[in-house]
């Protein structure tokens, strides 16, 4: 499987895509800024995006995605619970001071165990409210190595957790979602964050101080 990462906009949001390497077809996960940057990056990699998802709809992970829909007329996906955020983008964005159009309309709401299929590749849809009421993650395993792979949006991140401070977070809720949808996971699982490094669930289970009284 085709995976590659791109640092985007002044929140630093990792949009990532990922692709069959066998029939090119591909996802893009969380465009939250520069979507010329992400449309060069899927020209590279001469992909065909069928399908545009999202971790939550705060504003650093789905303000790119209007251009990057437009471009490939791939559908876009969410949870159905943070539509209320989605539809919100322009008022979010006025919060920070910055300027944006209003986001297109959602083609498909994700549910806890969907799968995810582009090309012989598929995630599954593991639903994680908290940060936000809909944010979930998304889970695959490389076909060659059998090492999965989770990609955890603001839930998880290297030795922290999501905010919930923010529209629609809950603390409870978020500690709940890690432990029963994510800390259930192999330890070797690789989690790819919403923003910064990678890390394991191993290594998170054993040094991420909000996850402690979890174990």
């Amino acid at each position: 499987m085709i995976q590659e990462t791109i640092v985007v906009g002044q929140f630093m949001c990792n949009c990532t895509i990922l692709a069959c390497e066998e029939t090119k077809e591909a996802i893009v996960i969380d465009p939250g800024d520069e979507p010329k940057k992400i449309l060069d990056v899927i020209k590279q990699l001469g992909v065909n995006v069928k399908s545009i998802i999202h971790t939550h709809a705060h504003l650093d992970h789905i303000t790119g995605t209007r251009l990057v829909k437009e471009e490939t007329e791939a559908p876009i996906a969410i949870h159905k619970d943070d539509l209320f955020l989605y539809e919100n983008l322009v008022s979010q964005a006025s919060n920070f001071g910055f300027d944006t159009k209003q986001p297109l309309k959602i083609d498909k709401f994700l549910k806890d165990g969907d799968t995810i299929q582009f090309g012989k590749c598929s995630l599954r849809v593991l639903h994680t409210p908290g940060h936000t009421p809909g944010s979930v993650c998304f889970r695959t395993a490389d076909a060659k190595s059998e090492r999965h792979r989770v990609f955890s949006g603001d839930t998880l991140f290297a030795h922290s957790i999501g905010r919930t401070d923010l529209w629609g977070g809950d603390h409870e809720q978020i500690l709940v979602s890690i432990k029963e949808q994510l800390l259930t996971l192999d330890d070797d699982t690789l989690v790819y964050p919403g923003h910064g490094p990678k890390t394991k669930i191993g290594e998170e289970r054993r040094k991420n101080y909000f996850l402690q009284r979890l174990t």
